[in-house]
């Protein structure tokens, strides 16, 4: 059985494009979560977010040769999920939708309402994200929520690291605006909320 975990992202990506027929697999079993969060994040939509992450490995498979070394692994890949959902967003423009509870909890104990109380957080937070431009829903899915410094989210979008932190300051005083004011604000949408910026497909790697 093979010893994945002595090698490296850049390394398993090496061993495929050489001819390894389980790196490349391995490579996404390593990042498959946060690769999944953006999807979802960005095209927030479930099944658009499956069919893009697919597509997306699919190109990263094929095209593996083209990988610079420039950037981390990681960015190349999250550079081809978010383009991939990009494409999905501007081929058709849906409403968000956050899924339910597939079973409803007994009310009558402490933990199912704590469940319930959790869930409509969870709720409220990704309603108030999901009304934010797309510009600042991406900054901050990538910063804030997945974790990744500026300096990577702005090689991940192509943009300088001022863009991203901009981005991330408006974006979080629009979410806090928007949680602590959800009547009064709820007529703010992604194409009022005062960012005018176009987000141009990020560079994956393909010149």
């Amino acid at each position: 059985m093979d010893d994945f975990s002595a090698r490296d992202d850049q390394q398993l990506l090496s061993d495929h494009v050489a001819g390894d027929t389980q790196a490349f697999s391995e490579l996404f079993r390593r990042h498959s979560d946060r690769l999944w969060a953006v999807a979802i994040r960005t095209c927030r939509d479930q099944e658009d977010a499956a069919d893009a992450l697919q597509e997306a490995m699919i190109s990263a498979f094929r095209r593996a040769e083209s990988f610079r070394g420039d950037a981390k692994v990681t960015t190349w890949l999250h550079r081809i999920v978010v383009n991939a959902c990009l494409d999905r967003l501007r081929a058709r423009k849906s409403k968000p939708t956050v899924p339910l509870p597939e079973a409803e909890p007994d009310l009558g104990t402490r933990d199912a309402r704590d469940h319930i109380d959790e869930h409509v957080t969870r709720i409220t937070v990704l309603e108030a994200l999901d009304r934010l431009p797309e510009e600042q829903r991406l900054a901050l899915t990538l910063v804030d929520l997945q974790g990744c410094s500026v300096e990577e989210a702005s090689r991940i979008l192509n943009v300088p690291d001022g863009t991203i932190k901009s981005r991330c300051f408006r974006g979080r005083s629009r979410m806090h605006e928007l949680l602590r004011n959800p009547v009064e604000t709820a007529h703010v949408t992604p194409n009022n909320a005062g960012e005018n910026d176009d987000v141009r497909e990020v560079d994956d790697g393909k010149r």
